[in-house]
């Protein structure tokens, strides 16, 4: 998951992310959509691969890069860990509230 987190930290890296979530992307489109050169966005998309964040289609003489859910959803899990947390300690802020509000 640090490398989901390390991928993600980049700018590019993560509007990639957001251009692949509408649907399978081309290098060239990717560059196109993000005025970026296309050695750039294949460095960006090396990253991403290697964290396991896009997978990659070669078709004819193009390369297709999808995303792929698993890495997200193990970052949403741990995110989730944390809500509890969250949820008990804005539960105690609202009965404080209350409390002084009764005063």
């Amino acid at each position: 998951m640090n490398s989901t987190l390390i991928a993600l930290a980049e700018p590019n890296r993560l509007q990639i992310v957001e251009l692949l979530r509408d649907g399978p992307l081309s290098v060239g489109e990717i560059a196109e959509k993000l005025d970026l050169k296309q050695p750039q966005v294949s460095k960006h998309l090396r990253v991403l691969s290697e964290a396991g964040l896009v997978e990659v289609q070669p078709i004819a003489n193009r390369r297709i890069y999808k995303l792929r859910p698993q890495p997200l959803k193990e970052m949403d899990s741990w995110i989730e860990s944390f809500r509890h947390v969250w949820e008990e300690k804005l539960d105690r802020l609202d009965d404080y509230l209350k409390k002084l509000q009764g005063k």
